[in-house]
């Protein structure tokens, strides 16, 4: 078996906690008079903390000083580490773990590439964080998806070559960040939104083993 570097996002693509950011946001934008929908949800998707925070202000033509935007953005994590702090396994997405499962089985190197902050909290919660062999999250990187800084910090880490690596990314923003990196981009979730991606499932139970068995031995 070849060896090669397989990648994951963690929001949307691992656990569901998409909604959560969903719900925090909204209470948020509310709170400040900017009405917030879920199609602008889908443009915060891999966008860090403070560039989503900017976006809403900017939808809302809002102007905060610095001191108001930290506060804003400290009172969205909190409300979201609220939303999370009864996650347990029953919230990972269907057939993650048994992909999961067989890359470790090929001896296969895993990581997780991630824009969240709350990344191993939420692995540990779900007991996922030992099938990761590296973790780089918010914490680790200065840019953000699509700058593809968390990818190739990740690969880096790996010991494996960029275009020897996969990603899997429920954003745009994410599959255009595998693409800069030169890897392989699987997008999770709407072939419409994800139309740059390599390939696009609606989610894991369409990804088959002999499909992951085919991406390691690829040349």
């Amino acid at each position: 078996m070849k060896r090669k570097g397989f990648i994951f996002d963690l929001d949307g693509v691992i656990v569901d906690t998409a909604k959560y950011h969903f719900l925090a946001w909204k209470k948020l934008a509310n709170s400040i008079g900017v009405d917030f929908s879920e199609t602008q949800n889908e443009q915060l998707k891999g966008v860090s903390r403070k560039r989503s925070l900017e976006k809403i202000l900017a939808w809302g033509d809002k102007v905060l000083t610095d001191a108001e935007f930290d506060q804003l953005m400290e009172r969205k994590n909190t409300d979201y580490l609220n939303h999370i702090a009864d996650m347990d396994a029953s919230e990972i997405l269907p057939d993650v773990e048994k992909i999961l499962e067989y890359l470790i089985a090929q001896n296969q190197p895993i990581s997780l590439g991630s824009a969240s902050k709350n990344a191993r909290q939420i692995l540990a919660k779900v007991k996922l964080l030992n099938k990761f062999d590296i973790i780089v999250d918010g914490n680790d990187v200065t840019k953000a998806k699509p700058d593809p800084e968390v990818f190739l910090k990740a690969a880096n880490q790996l010991g494996v070559d960029p275009e020897d690596c996969i990603v899997f990314e429920d954003s745009l923003a994410g599959v255009q960040a595998a693409n800069l990196a030169n890897m392989i981009s699987i997008g999770i979730g709407d072939e419409t939104i994800l139309n740059e991606a390599t390939h696009v499932f609606n989610d894991f139970t369409e990804i088959s083993l002999e499909y992951i068995k085919s991406l390691i031995e690829k040349e």
